[in-house]
């Protein structure tokens, strides 16, 4: 079974900068797509980046320009580099992972279980 394990989370004041990490773990072959998405209180997920097994980034628009994405392919982990954080970049940030190939074949969609981002003002 694969399972993703996310870290990097915490408390920043605004214009300050966190690194989140996300680890897949579970007899993989390989991961097409990885990717990064938030949920504040109130708002639906959102997408904030993701990343090909091309290295083929997309960005939100809250991302663009501040935040960065990334992937160790060998290691089946994606990093997400924040600067310039605001207030209202305070969510939940989870991990996902897409079109993932095991010994057991192709797996679906996995989700991580999230990590707390606080920015404070």
């Amino acid at each position: 079974q694969v399972q993703l394990v996310e870290s990097g989370g915490g408390l920043v004041q605004a214009g300050g900068s966190l690194r989140l990490s996300c680890a897949a773990s579970g007899n993989i072959f390989s991961i097409n797509a990885m990717g990064w998405y938030r949920q504040a209180p109130g708002n639906e997920r959102e997408l904030v980046a993701d990343i090909t097994s091309g290295s083929r980034a997309n960005y939100g628009d809250s991302a663009k320009g501040r935040f960065t994405i990334s992937r160790d392919y060998a290691k089946n982990t994606v990093y997400l580099q924040m600067n310039g954080l605001k207030p209202e970049d305070t969510a939940v940030y989870y991990c996902n992972a897409r079109k993932i190939r095991t010994v057991r074949g192709l797996q679906p969609t996995v989700w991580g279980q999230g990590t707390q981002v606080t920015v404070s003002s």
